[in-house]
């Protein structure tokens, strides 16, 4: 891509776009923390990571207050806010419960269905948001299943186990085994949110 291309697209950046990014950077900060909680005693990169997954969720929050006041809503900016939130809201409490300490075969599974079922919500919300929109006010009136920044929640218990220093070896529930590969029963948490989000019958307003 030319220079000038290059600043062509950022040009056609609308404010709530910088707002979107912004969820975006802080959804690979959680990462990043995440894995640099994976050394020993380091607890408080793990509680650094928890902590901008609300920070993320305050700059969804605004980029879609801000695109209907300014009235810049745009398929550009749908699509930037799903792969925001796919990792902020999918890959990265997905990091953070491994680093948790959730890193069993099971695990690995179970974190690896949620991540996919998050990625197929956000994909089949894109695709009939305009038909569950009202022909009104074209805002869509309810979430089929629940919407993937609720992962927020999972994020919560972890940043309250790592607090109380029960992650690890020492996580909440402990661990099985299940033929020759661990299980830990906290990372079905993560199965529940996910099948959640995919659900058809459950519907929730949207606010």
């Amino acid at each position: 891509m030319s220079e000038k291309n290059h600043f062509s697209m950022i040009r056609g950046f609308h404010l709530a776009d910088w707002f979107t990014l912004a969820n975006a950077a802080c959804g690979m900060a959680a990462v990043f923390a995440a894995m640099a909680s994976i050394a020993p005693g380091s607890r408080v990169s793990l509680l650094l990571a928890a902590a901008f997954i609300p920070a993320a969720f305050v700059f969804d929050v605004l980029d879609g207050r801000i695109a209907r006041w300014r009235q810049q809503q745009s398929a550009l900016g749908r699509e930037l806010d799903s792969l925001a939130d796919v990792i902020s809201f999918g890959v990265a409490p997905a990091a953070i419960g491994f680093a948790a300490g959730l890193h069993g075969f099971w695990d690995c599974i179970i974190l690896g269905y949620f991540v996919c079922c998050g990625v197929s919500r956000l994909a089949r919300y894109n695709i009939t948001a305009e038909a569950l929109s009202s022909n009104e006010s074209g805002k869509v009136k309810y979430f089929e299943g629940t919407p993937i920044p609720t992962s927020l929640l999972l994020v919560v218990v972890l940043a309250v186990a790592a607090w109380r220093g029960r992650i690890g070896e020492a996580v909440w529930l402990g661990a099985v085994e299940l033929g020759p590969w661990t299980l830990h029963p906290l990372a079905l948490m993560f199965a529940v949110s996910g099948s959640l989000m995919i659900s058809k019958t459950l519907r929730i307003p949207k606010l």
